[in-house]
């Protein structure tokens, strides 16, 4: 606890899985966030390894320990071993950093991140908290102390949870609301204008405001399914929708499916808010924290399943009505049929929204009541 002028100011520290770019680190990000604006001062641990680019950019510097992985969804049984080999190292020197800091709670952030936080505040004797995700945060965690249980979480479908275990959704970028369709129209234009420069000659789609709008996007890095499943789509349609692509591909030969007469290549935005106000349907992965941003943008979405890594988390099950699940074999059908219920699919997700957006007060107020608990 920190004394200002009087003032009580609460201070956590959490510990983040992953090399502090994207994916669970913009979750320790978007915790952090919440956590702030509850008037608590935020400290961060990352791997010694991480660059942390994500955490510099948004001016946060951040204390270096160790943060084994066990790979997450896609863990092994052999590389579950050879994590859990260090985690009692691993844990010893968190526990030193708490004892410098003296945090009043420690948040451990998805796989490693939450096991080495939890065990290391164990040690430590400070309360903790753990957002879980992965069946090995799930099952070491879960014994330590009060988990939040994230929507890939198989633990989350369930209808009775132990008393220490509590849903939520993703806690979201702060101020991610529907985004401006002005600005998208604006963007999309200055887009086409400098792709049509820089390819004289080229045959490049135009977009047409009067037109249905969809997008394909597997997130800011693009995977190979994602381009697949839209070049399969765009060999059986001509120029009846606007079709966007959005992402950094993985491989730039991924590119050379991508037909730019049919389709507007956006690459890395940092305007998807923009872009999804100007969708009418989005198709994303299978993937919590996409499904959830079009969710609180109130755009209808399909969820490719096993885009990334094979990993599969039926998130149209977390989102009943709002989100239609396909696989790459079934989409072009899926998408026409959902195309054509779009009415009370987009019903569906304006009754999601606010729910999807209050997931970071949510998780901040069951971090601050954890820490009070032994006071």
């Amino acid at each position: 606890i920190i004394f200002i002028y009087g003032f009580v100011i609460m201070k956590a520290l959490l510990v983040i899985t992953g090399r502090g770019l994207g994916g669970d680190a913009r979750v320790g990000l978007n915790v952090v966030k919440s956590l702030e604006k509850e008037g608590v001062k935020c400290e961060i641990a990352l791997d010694h390894n991480a660059p942390g680019l994500l955490y510099e950019k948004n001016g946060y510097s951040w204390h270096k320990v160790s943060i084994p992985q066990a790979g997450g969804h896609a863990a092994s049984k052999i590389s579950t071993i050879k994590a859990g080999g260090k985690t009692l190292k691993a844990a010893r020197e968190t526990k030193k950093l708490i004892q410098h800091i003296k945090p009043d709670v420690v948040v451990g952030i998805i796989g490693g991140g939450a096991v080495i936080g939890c065990i290391a505040a164990k040690l430590a004797k400070v309360p903790a908290v753990a957002l879980i995700d992965t069946p090995l945060d799930s099952k070491v965690c879960s014994r330590l102390n009060h988990c939040i249980v994230l929507p890939e979480n198989q633990l989350f479908k369930s209808k009775n949870l132990p008393p220490n275990l509590e849903k939520s959704f993703f806690p979201l970028t702060p101020g991610i609301t529907k985004g401006d369709k002005s600005n998208g129209l604006k963007n999309i234009t200055q887009h086409i204008l400098e792709l049509k420069d820089n390819n004289p000659g080229k045959s490049i789609a135009e977009f047409d405001a009067d037109k249905t709008t969809l997008l394909f996007s597997s997130g800011s890095s693009l995977f190979e399914m994602s381009v697949k499943a839209l070049k399969n789509f765009t060999d059986v349609v001509n120029d009846e929708y606007n079709i966007l692509l959005v992402g950094d591909p993985l491989k730039k030969e991924y590119l050379d499916m991508v037909d730019e007469s049919k389709v507007i290549n956006l690459g890395y935005i940092d305007w998807i808010k923009d872009c999804y106000a100007i969708t009418d349907l989005a198709v994303l992965t299978d993937d919590g924290n996409m499904i959830q941003e079009s969710m609180a943008c109130e755009l209808p979405c399909m969820a490719l399943t096993k885009v990334k890594y094979g990993r599969y988390h039926n998130m149209a099950a977390i989102f009943p009505g709002a989100v239609v699940e396909s696989d790459i074999i079934d989409l072009n059908d899926k998408i026409f049929d959902t195309l054509n219920n779009l009415n009370s699919i987009q019903a569906k997700t304006t009754e999601y929204s606010q729910e999807v957006l209050s997931a970071g007060k949510k998780i901040a107020d069951i971090i601050i009541s954890e820490s009070k608990k032994n006071k």
